[in-house]
């Protein structure tokens, strides 16, 4: 397997360095041209900046505000980050050792970088408050779902960690609040193909070879709500919401399913009533069994007067 050339940029706030690599053809005769044309989101002062700054390298060092364009040559450079409001609420450590990390995440949280949301990941706090600068997750959960991440330690222990996931061989259960339809014959499973297009926020569920499976059994209800027990066979974008949704007892809290409900990023109240509460799988380097659990609760469930009152308590 090809090593990943080492950035010869240090992270900065967890993060490395954005590569980009310079086309073999093209009629440029500066780098900075081409940075010009290839990054249209940054402003040409800002780039002339980094240049004068010498925060724009390739392996030789920092670049020359005039250096001739060569290609198929790399540069690196810190991207600017954007303005984001703090997630006040604190990451849990379930487990840790030499080569992997469970973390209980709040809501709110997303786990990786990903557009607006750059420090205030689950990724980024971790490596920053542990000093783990090679911390990596196994796997993800969507920002709005609070629970379980397994993160990497040891990059060397990477691959056999992610591809037990990729291979579904890790059991999960999640936990999920959501009214109660006496109607509905539980326990199920719910079988669907679902699609989840680029540019567009919300998954659908559509004609064609299914894709996604979940099984739901209610665990206790009381009040007309009951708390559900979600076990996902597959994980594609959104499952158990949908899933939930096409039940017709959509879970506490969405803002997406049934209708898309436009809510600030740092509203923090009425969290989605959603919880990743179990991983358990064999391990791929010890091969003995292993099984995490949430120390979270759902505010829902257990103060649903303070969860409509919209008390913070991810």
């Amino acid at each position: 397997m090809r090593r990943k050339q080492k950035p010869p940029l240090p992270k900065r706030h967890g993060l490395d360095p954005a590569r980009l690599r310079l086309p073999e053809e093209g009629d440029w005769t500066t780098i900075r041209d081409h940075l010009v044309e290839r990054l249209p989101r940054v402003a040409p002062g800002r780039i002339d900046e980094l240049l004068h700054e010498g925060g724009i390298v390739d392996l030789d060092g920092p670049i020359a505000p005039d250096a001739p364009y060569v290609p198929g040559g790399a540069v690196w450079f810190h991207r600017d980050l954007p303005t984001e409001t703090e997630v006040p609420f604190p990451i849990g450590i379930v487990y840790r050792d030499d080569d992997i990390l469970v973390a209980d995440k709040p809501h709110f949280l997303s786990t990786i970088p990903r557009g607006q949301h750059i420090l205030q990941t689950a990724l980024v706090k971790l490596r920053r408050e542990l000093d783990l600068p090679d911390l990596i997750p196994a796997h993800r959960l969507d920002r709005v779902t609070a629970g379980l991440v397994l993160f990497v330690v040891n990059p060397e222990r990477r691959g056999a960690y992610q591809t037990m996931f990729h291979k579904r061989l890790v059991h999960k259960e999640y936990q999920a609040i959501a009214r109660v339809d006496p109607a509905l014959e539980l326990p199920r499973t719910v079988i669907s193909r679902i699609v989840k297009e680029r540019q567009v926020l919300k998954a659908f569920e559509t004609d064609g070879e299914p894709n996604a499976e979940t099984h739901v059994e209610l665990l206790e209800q009381r009040d007309g709500l009951g708390r559900y027990l979600l076990r996902p066979r597959t994980g594609r974008t959104h499952q158990l919401r949908l899933h939930m949704n096409s039940l017709g007892i959509p879970i506490l809290g969405d803002d997406f399913y049934p209708d898309l409900t436009d809510k600030p990023v740092d509203d923090y109240t009425r969290p989605l009533q959603l919880l990743a509460s179990t991983l358990e799988f064999t391990d791929p380097i010890t091969r003995e069994p292993r099984r995490f659990d949430t120390t979270r609760t759902l505010q829902a469930w257990d103060d649903f007067d303070g969860w409509t009152r919209g008390n913070q308590r991810p």
